[in-house]
C-alpha cells in the first residue's frame, strides 16, 4: 500500500507540471493586461507603470515567467494579487475550507440519494418506484444548477422566507446559534449541487446493480439460502460500487465547475467566486493559483478512488 501510494504520487508530479505549464501559457497568451487600468489613469506616471511591469516580469518571455513562477511555487511563494494587494496563498486558503465544506456536504447528499434509490430501483426493475425514480432522475440532471438555484431562491427565500439566499461569512452569532445560521445559509447551495449529482448517480447505480445482480455467483448465493438482504448488501452492492467509485472520481471536475456557478448564485465566499472575480479583473496570479488548486484536488480524488478499489474488491492488488 505504501509503495503504491508513493508511486502514484510520483506519477502525479509530471501531470501537475504539465497542467501548470498549459495553464500558465494559456493565461499568458490570453488578451488583457492586469495593469490596463493604470495605463488609463493619468495620476500614474509612465515610469511607475514600467517599474511595476518590470518587477512582476510581465515583459519577459513566457517560458522565463513560467520558470520563475514554478520556482516561487516550490518555495511556497504563490505570488501577489494585482487587485487585492495581498499574497495569493492568503486569498486561496481563506476560501478553500468553504468550498470543500459545500462540495463535501453536497456529495454526501448525492450519495445518500443515489445509493438507496438506485439499489432499491434495481432490485425492483420496471416497478412503479423504479419508473418514478427514473423520471425524477431524468428531470434532476436535465436542469442546470443555475436554474435550480434560482428556483430555490424564488421558493424558499422570496416566497416562503425560510432560508437566506446570500451566504454571509461575517455571522455575528456564536456557539449553537452560529451553527444553526451556518446550516440555514448552506442548505440551498448544498442541495442544489447534491440533487444534481444525486440524480445523475442514481441512474448509474441502478445500472451497475442490475449488471451485477444477474451474475451466476449471486444466483448461487441465493440458492444457498442466504437472506435477500445479505445477498444484496454483501454480494451485489459491494461489487457494483466499483464502477460507481470510478464515476464519482471522474465527475469531480464537473462538481467543481458546478460549484463555481452555485457559489456565484448564492454569493458563497469560496474559491469558485474568487476565480470568477479574478477572471473579471484579469488578476492572473489568482487565476493561476485557483485553477492549479482545482487540478490538485481532482488528482487527489482520483487517488482516493484508486485506494477505494482495493477495499471494495479484495482481488485488486496494490502493485
Amino acid at each position: 500500500m505504501r509503495t503504491y501510494l508513493l508511486r502514484r504520487l510520483l506519477i502525479a508530479l509530471p501531470s501537475l507540471l504539465g497542467i501548470s505549464a498549459v495553464l500558465f501559457t494559456v493565461l499568458a497568451l490570453a488578451p488583457g493586461d492586469p495593469f490596463g487600468e493604470l495605463a488609463t489613469n493619468p495620476n500614474v506616471p509612465p515610469e511607475v507603470r514600467m517599474a511595476l511591469r518590470a518587477k512582476f516580469g510581465l515583459d519577459d518571455p513566457v517560458w522565463q515567467r513560467y520558470l520563475h513562477w514554478l520556482s516561487a511555487m516550490l518555495h511556497g511563494d504563490w505570488g501577489f494579487s494585482f487587485v487585492s494587494r495581498v499574497n495569493v496563498d492568503t486569498l486561496v486558503w481563506q476560501r478553500v475550507p468553504v468550498t470543500l465544506a459545500v462540495i463535501g456536504a453536497s456529495q454526501l447528499v448525492a450519495l445518500a440519494i443515489a445509493l438507496p434509490v438506485g439499489i432499491y430501483a434495481a432490485t425492483r426493475p420496471y416497478s412503479l418506484f423504479d419508473k418514478i425514480a427514473n423520471t425524477l432522475a431524468f428531470v434532476g440532471f436535465s436542469l442546470p444548477t443555475f436554474f435550480t438555484g434560482l428556483l430555490f431562491i424564488l421558493l424558499f427565500s422570496i416566497k416562503l422566507g425560510w432560508l437566506p439566499f446570500v451566504f454571509r461569512s461575517d455571522l455575528g452569532a456564536t456557539g449553537w446559534a452560529w451553527w444553526g445560521a451556518q446550516i440555514r445559509q448552506s442548505l440551498m447551495p448544498v442541495l442544489v449541487l447534491g440533487l444534481f449529482q444525486g440524480a445523475s448517480w442514481t441512474r448509474f447505480v441502478r445500472s451497475a446493480v442490475l449488471d451485477v445482480i444477474r451474475l451466476d455467483y449471486v444466483t448461487t448465493a441465493r440458492s444457498k439460502g442466504l437472506p435477500e438482504r445479505s445477498v444484496i448488501l454483501r454480494h451485489v452492492v459491494r461489487n457494483a460500487l466499483i464502477p460507481v467509485v470510478t464515476l464519482v472520481a471522474l465527475t469531480m471536475p464537473q462538481v467543481f465547475g458546478g460549484a463555481i456557478v452555485t457559489e456565484q448564485i448564492f454569493r458563497v465566499p469560496g474559491i469558485g467566486s474568487l476565480l470568477i472575480d479574478a477572471i473579471l479583473r484579469n488578476d492572473t496570479p489568482v487565476i493561476m493559483a485557483v485553477t492549479f488548486v482545482f487540478s490538485c484536488l481532482v488528482i487527489v480524488f482520483n487517488l482516493i478512488a484508486d485506494l477505494l478499489y482495493g477495499w471494495l474488491d479484495p482481488r485488486i492488488a496494490f502493485r
